[in-house]
């Protein structure tokens, strides 16, 4: 995201946590200085108003210039009062300007709110079969193992996914024989992002334990984990797996796929996977048709991807998927606010200046 976009973004962050403000909520830290300097400027504006006054009312000087009056049909324009508007916008910015140097902050709050946005679990491949080569520009260029080139995928998903709109929850199952929650459901995306570094080492890899492919205990997995975080039904639920589909296991614990995927679709989690085998389309790999049956059944679709082109459009198409809502509890235990009180300070001061130095209504007498 370009530095030019943060700005306006940041300014309209800041302005909406502050609208959510109560002013009862509110403690300051530095009220004391707050106090003293106003009353600073307030002395100080006694002291020149004293002054002005006192001019005033010194005898006029011989050589000044005497004007004669103005024709009394001449009345007083409705207007008269809008050269006064700058200096008022000035002394209510004055006004947020002590606010924000009283250094206001919350204390404990828990707020409970609602954002578009899935719950998302992405799950990763590492069983041994995904070390045949995968040439990508992007994701593998020197044309390594496939596995690298499905966690740099994952991780381009994830990047899509934080700079959209939405407020996704992640989580992050690395799969083999067994299934395995690196990162539970979390908003927190950099610890996702940096789970999925760590993955990607090779030397990491290597330790992996299980060896196998077992694509319906990682599913069932995931289906744990939903319903240990009370989703099941909820709106938004998502499965998306990157694998190289190497698996024709079609019974997991007496259990038939087409059972497990029913469970799936039953609470609402569709489940969308990338079938990650260079230069192999749709058949190519012999499980394909097994699981592309499968994931359609959840309400998913299934994507034979030979080729970087071929993961990118997958990628972008599940990114596009309508959002569903997010409700998250948020505890704060102190949270400063006075960047909200500075920024009105700041653009009340901007408009008092803009108006002295442009429409003459502001700025000359009718």
């Amino acid at each position: 995201m370009s530095p030019a976009w943060d700005v306006p973004r940041a300014i309209a962050d800041v302005l909406w946590e502050w609208l959510q403000l109560r002013p009862a909520e509110l403690r300051f830290g530095r009220l004391e200085a707050a106090i003293l300097v106003a009353t600073a400027l307030t002395m100080a504006a006694a002291l020149l108003a004293a002054r002005r006054a006192r001019r005033q009312q010194q005898p006029r000087r011989r050589n000044a210039i005497a004007l004669a009056a103005l024709v009394p049909v001449v009345r007083p324009s409705a207007a008269a009062a809008m050269r006064h508007a700058p200096f008022v916008l000035f002394v209510a910015g004055l006004g947020y300007a002590l606010l924000a140097l009283a250094d206001p902050y919350t204390t404990l709050v828990r707020e409970d709110k609602t954002f578009p946005g899935r719950r998302i679990a992405v799950l990763i491949d590492a069983s041994s079969s995904m070390n045949q080569p995968f040439h990508s520009p992007n994701f593998n260029e020197q044309g390594g193992p496939t596995y690298f080139a499905t966690v740099a995928a994952a991780e381009y998903f994830m990047r899509l996914r934080m700079d959209g709109t939405f407020r996704d929850l992640i989580a992050l199952v690395e799969f083999g024989n067994e299934a395995y929650v690196v990162t539970p459901f979390t908003t927190d995306y950099e610890n996702v992002l940096l789970s999925m570094r760590l993955i990607a080492e090779p030397a990491e890899w290597e330790r992996f334990p299980d060896q196998g492919t077992i694509i319906m205990r990682a599913i069932q997995k995931s289906t744990e984990l939903f319903e240990a975080f009370d989703f099941l039904g909820a709106a938004g639920n998502l499965i998306v797996i990157f694998s190289d589909g190497q698996d024709s296991q079609t019974i997991l614990q007496g259990r038939p796929i087409k059972h497990i995927m029913a469970d799936a679709r039953g609470h609402g989690i569709p489940v969308y996977m990338i079938r990650v085998a260079f230069n192999k389309g749709l058949g190519a790999v012999m499980p394909d048709e097994l699981w592309k049956e499968a994931v359609e059944q959840t309400g998913g679709r299934f994507y034979p991807a030979a080729d970087e082109a071929t993961i990118l459009r997958a990628v972008h198409e599940i990114d596009q998927l309508a959002p569903g809502k997010v409700e998250l509890r948020e505890y704060r235990s102190r949270e400063l606010q006075f960047p909200g009180y500075a920024l009105i300070a700041v653009l009340l001061w901007l408009v008092a200046t803009a108006a002295k130095l442009g429409p003459r209504a502001f700025r000359t007498f009718p």
